[in-house]
């Protein structure tokens, strides 16, 4: 069973695609209302590794849990508390930005406030364009504020800084940050290559390396553990890459 403060839990979670296992027995809890972000090389497991917290993929082995239940006892209303921003957007281009959000609420059937989502991702000012047009970074932030409507428990995000310029990326931060520090009471679990801002963003850091989790620490606001957590990194992926490369 997973503890009580467990919006999600994993026991001995296997994962293969014919004989080739990707996740390797992993035990992980991810703690309510904090970010956990996920390192590891390309086909260390990362992406696997959400979409199975996602749903989206059954396990092999082994036993998820959700608030306290086994997958098996999952509803549709549980299951609607899980957000997932992945390599496809599920946006709409011929759709606005507005009717983008409009469409997923209705879907859900919530009643969050569509104009307060576009305020916060900054996108009011676009709110009546078609997605197709907004640039790579606004689609990011649109996708994050899409996963947002039906104020999920459980948001995973996969690689949302990738093809983002310095500006863009420093948006989606001030996103992220802000759905850490105002109480919104959203667990993330984050996998990004970028060190150093994952490890800005992160309550706790976490390395997968072979379908197994190799590292796991807790993160504080405090500059030196901060640099001791970036250093540690990447020793730790310089080392799976040259093995990788043997």
């Amino acid at each position: 069973m997973a503890s009580d403060a467990a919006v999600f839990a994993a026991r001995r979670l296997t994962k293969q695609f014919g004989r080739i296992p990707v996740l390797k027995e992993i035990d992980l809890e991810l703690a309510r209302g904090r970010c956990h972000v996920l390192f590891g090389r390309n086909g260390a497991g990362k992406s696997t590794l959400l979409r199975v917290a996602a749903t989206l993929m059954t396990p092999t082995s082994g036993e998820l849990f959700y608030d306290g239940k086994p997958l098996d006892e999952l509803t549709s209303s549980m299951r609607a508390k899980i957000g997932l921003v992945g390599h496809q957007s599920f946006i709409y281009a011929d759709l606005t930005v507005r009717e983008n959000l409009e469409f997923y609420k209705s879907l859900y059937g919530t009643s969050r406030d569509v104009d307060e989502l576009l305020e916060w991702a900054d996108l009011a000012l676009r709110a009546d364009s078609p997605a197709r047009g907004l640039s790579r970074g606004m689609q990011q932030r649109l996708a994050i504020a899409r996963a947002l409507v039906h104020e999920p428990k459980l948001l995973l995000l996969d690689e949302p800084f990738t093809g983002l310029d310095a500006v863009a990326s420093e948006r989606l931060d001030n996103l992220l940050n802000d759905i850490k520090i105002k109480g919104r009471n959203v667990t993330v679990l984050l996998a990004t290559h970028d060190i150093e801002r994952g490890v800005a963003l992160a309550d706790r850091v976490l390395l997968i390396d072979g379908g197994r989790i190799v590292f796991d620490a807790t993160h504080t606001d405090d500059t030196d553990d901060t640099a001791h957590l970036v250093d540690e990194l990447r020793r730790l992926l310089l080392e799976t890459s040259s093995r990788e490369l043997k």
